[in-house]
């Protein structure tokens, strides 16, 4: 099995990464977020690799950090989600995106990629619930929030301070992180209008 490459990149394509590695050259399908990171033609690489092997075909997946990688383990275990669409959604959505979709069972944000409709949208929330991968970009407390939120246990005033974010314009995760954040400063008894006030500034910083 191949779990990571260091080469030299040798062309860059639509959907995948032609790297160079000591001569042999390896093709690695990426999602769009990966294949934008990567260096120019002729400078080094690093990819965590996924591989998969079918009765007619070896293929390569390649991701830019392990977070990556894992997302796209857990989103392939998902039944109606192949390669192709879990490298949609990791295009679409950063892993602490989807971390806070899934958390907060966003299936309109993880309907944002191409290939995902809404009926796959609610299977992935659904099966992926609980299984945010530990470690990840996304802090527990802000995490715990937007879980609160999702299962719609969260207290009045934290529901309705992200609820007047989110009208302002903000998405739900942008919201829930910003009111997790003041709460963790000011404590768990902060009042409604000061949670949107600091919320605001939190956004705006």
């Amino acid at each position: 099995m191949i779990g990571k490459l260091k080469g030299i990149v040798e062309s860059l394509n639509d959907d995948s990464v032609l790297l160079d590695v000591q001569g042999v050259c390896y093709q690695a399908f990426c999602s769009t977020r990966t294949l934008q990171n990567l260096p120019r033609v002729g400078e080094g690489a690093v990819l965590f690799i996924e591989m998969m092997v079918r009765e007619d075909f070896i293929r390569l997946y390649g991701f830019g950090s392990l977070g990556e990688k894992v997302w796209f383990e857990l989103l392939t275990s998902v039944q109606g989600v192949g390669a192709r669409v879990a490298l949609a959604i990791l295009s679409a959505l950063a892993p602490a995106e989807i971390s806070s979709a899934i958390a907060l069972q966003d299936k309109a944000m993880v309907g944002r990629a191409n290939g995902v409709g809404p009926k796959l949208a609610v299977r992935i929330i659904t099966e992926l619930k609980g299984k945010v991968p530990a470690g990840g970009a996304v802090d527990a407390g802000v995490l715990g929030l937007q879980s609160a939120l999702g299962e719609g246990v969260a207290s009045g005033t934290v529901a309705d301070a992200v609820s007047a974010l989110t009208n302002l314009g903000y998405s739900s995760a942008q919201a829930s992180s910003a009111v997790a954040r003041v709460m963790a400063r000011e404590g768990e008894d902060t009042p409604t209008e000061k949670l949107i006030r600091l919320g605001l500034r939190e956004l705006s910083s």
